[in-house]
Order: C-alpha cells, then structure tokens, then sequence
C-alpha cells in the first residue's frame, strides 16, 4: 500500500533515491492511473492532493474500450469486474417518468455502453483498487497544491501552498477541469474551458429511497432533469440544468446549494422536494459544470497534463474515466519507449492520444439534448423513441 503519511513539508525526492522523481498532482483517476503507472517504470512518485483524503463521492463510472486493456496490463481488471454495479437485476439502463411517478419511456442498457465488455462500476471501488495498485514508497501530501513552477535545465521547482519547495525531473497534472498546473503553464481556465450549458449535481441518497432499488429512474421537466440511481448498496440523487455560465466560487459548497435550490425552486414534479431536502441536508454535494476542454498540447517542458486537466470530454461523454486511464498509460510507455526524455515522450503521448479524445469529444451536444431536452416537446419526442417493453410490438 501507498505511504499515506501526510507531511506537512514535500522534501526534495532526489536526495532520498537515485531513482527519477514525479511530482503528481491530483489523486483521482488520471493521478492515481499515473502514479502506479510511473512507479512500474522507475519513478518515485510524489501525489499531492487539495482534498483532505481519496474523493470517493460520485456515481458509478465505466471502464470501457482501451482502457480495458490497460486495466488489464497493470493488473486490476478481475478486481474491477468483481466490483462492478451492472447486473441481470438491472435490466434497463434508465427509465423515464412523468410528474406522477409513472414510467413513460425505458432506455435500453446496450444503448448505454460501447460494447457487452464494458464495466460499470463505483468511483469508490475504482479509486480503493488503482490505489492499492501503487507501490509502496508513494508519498501521499494531502490538503496541499503547486502556486508555483520554475523548470530548469535538469528539473521542475516546485512552491507549495503549505509553504514548501522541492524539485521534480517531471510535472504530471492530473487535478481536473479546474487545473491549477494548467493554470500556472498554460494561462487561464477561460481560455480552454468550454461550458457547454448545463451544470449538475450529485447528492448521497439512503439506499432504496423511496422504494427505488437496484434502478435508475429519470425525471424530466423543459431544461433540466432529476433522477435516483440505486445500485443496491449505494444510492444517488442527481441533477442536471440548462444555463448560461454563471460567476461563482466553484469550491464553495453555499454557493452551490444556491445555485442548485434556485433552478428547481419552482419545479414540484415527481421526487424534486425530496432530492432537494437532501441537497439541503448532505455534508457534501458534487456541483459543477459540464463543461470541455480543448487544448492544441497538453505539455510545456518537463509538465505535462493527464486526464480532465488535459482534454475533459464531460461526463455527457461517458469516457473520462477510460481517457484518463488510457492517457497514464500512453504517458508512462512513451517515456519508458524514449528513455525518459520528456520533450519526446510527452510529443509522441499528445499525437497517440488525440485522436481518441477527439472522438470521445464528439457527440457529446446529442447527449446533452437527449438527457436534459430544452422543452417538453423534445422530451415526449425523445420518450416516443424508446417505449416500454409492454408498449413495444
């Protein structure tokens, strides 16, 4: 297991090993894909991370195409299919209801997926296996992030919101849509973030609330969308709204439950009160928005960007997981291929995986309109297309 000593000081790794040295930046699934990744080719790895702990929050993520055979590779992909979520006892990907509760449209599950392959399983699960795949001279730094980059000839200096200082031969920025490593070398968020006019939100929910077990169900009104998906053992409130890009302290919980009260606060229909008490009530949301982004190079120098940070489909996409899991790895055989020589690996990992994020980025606008419709026409033409099994013919 990783080394989770939480120091309040990040030494400089080189006088502890002749080993190369990696900071990483971000403990979800594109850093702790990197960090085990980078420990198999001879790093030692340093992961720094904003949050207190491991994010373990979040609804239930697919594993699927290349990143299957990565999964594979590294070791953990019979972990991963003993954890999944998907089974016999859930039919149907979603299904559809009107105000009253009563199911008007189903989605089958083979809509959902690229391929009888895929996996579906927990963000908590993922994060505990690629977490206990990484070796154990890791160094886990919580409550902590880089406000500073210098790269010099042999390395890359880093400054601390703790107030330490220590070098690194490689910078991997893997802290997401918000990415300060972006920030620090590339310039502001504005520039390649894309809002693609939809915020959502996830909530914990009791499990069978409401009599909802082992399903997803789905509630539509013009411009947004609520549902409960329950996988038996865990259960999630979820939200999603049409609006312009809004000014707000995106790490603000307050400010979130704000904004998320005031787009329902005149909707009734179906389960929203409920979902709403529990927005009110839950220690933690997740509040964000769906958003891409798009950059001609993900690198400069010794620094180098990984998963959302780097190229973030949306979650519309249903591929951010298996990008992140795909570009470490890419990222990890191209300085292995290259003996290390970041300027080469990190040109070869950009031209390798770009045209797979490309694809993942496309289609993503349908996805939006099929999930969250602007209007109720487009929510009965969406439900027409896919009606119950008792309706079908």
């Amino acid at each position: 297991m990783p080394n989770l000593t939480n120091s309040s000081r990040i030494e400089p790794t080189r006088t502890q090993s002749s080993k190369r040295t990696a900071l990483v930046v971000g403990a979800s699934m594109a850093g702790l894909s990197a960090a085990a990744q980078l420990t198999d080719i001879g790093y030692l790895v340093t992961v720094v991370e904003r949050a207190p702990q491991l994010r373990l929050v979040g609804t239930p993520i697919d594993v699927r195409g290349e990143a299957l055979a990565v999964a594979d590779k590294m070791g953990i992909l019979d972990a991963i299919r003993r954890n999944k979520v998907s089974s016999d006892e859930r039919p149907v990907f979603t299904t559809f209801v009107d105000a009253s509760g009563h199911a008007v449209a189903e989605l089958p599950l083979e809509m959902a997926n690229d391929s009888p392959d895929d996996v579906e399983i927990s963000r908590e699960a993922l994060i505990n296996i690629l977490h206990a795949r990484i070796g154990s001279d890791t160094k886990f730094v919580y409550r902590d992030w880089p406000v500073a980059l210098s790269q010099t000839g042999q390395g890359v200096e880093v400054g601390f919101a703790g107030g330490s200082s220590a070098n690194f031969d490689i910078v991997v920025g893997a802290d997401g849509i918000h990415s300060s490593v972006r920030k620090l070398v590339h310039g502001p968020e504005h520039l390649y973030r894309k809002h693609l006019g939809v915020y959502y939100a996830i909530v914990d929910l009791p499990s069978g609330a409401l009599g909802i077990v082992n399903e997803s169900r789905t509630y539509n009104c013009p411009g947004s969308m609520v549902g409960i998906n329950d996988y038996g053992d865990r259960a999630y409130g979820v939200f999603a709204f049409r609006a312009p890009e809004t000014e707000y302290d995106y790490r603000d919980m307050a400010a979130q439950r704000d904004l998320l009260t005031r787009a329902f606060r005149n909707e009734a229909g179906w389960h929203i009160p409920f979902l709403l008490d529990a927005v009110r009530d839950a220690p933690d949301i997740y509040f964000d928005s769906v958003s891409q982004v798009r950059m001609s190079g993900w690198s400069q120098g010794r620094i180098v960007l990984v998963g959302d940070a780097a190229h973030a489909a949306s979650l519309f996409s249903g591929r951010g997981t298996s990008l992140a899991m795909l570009g470490a790895s890419i990222l990890a055989e191209e300085l292995d291929a290259s003996n290390h020589e970041p300027s080469v690996a990190f040109t070869r990992y950009e031209s390798r995986l770009l045209p797979v994020v490309r694809k993942a980025q496309e289609g993503v606008i349908e996805a939006r309109d099929f999930m969250v419709p602007e209007s109720q026409n487009k929510i009965n033409e969406r439900n027409s297309r896919f009606p119950l099994k008792s309706l079908r013919h």
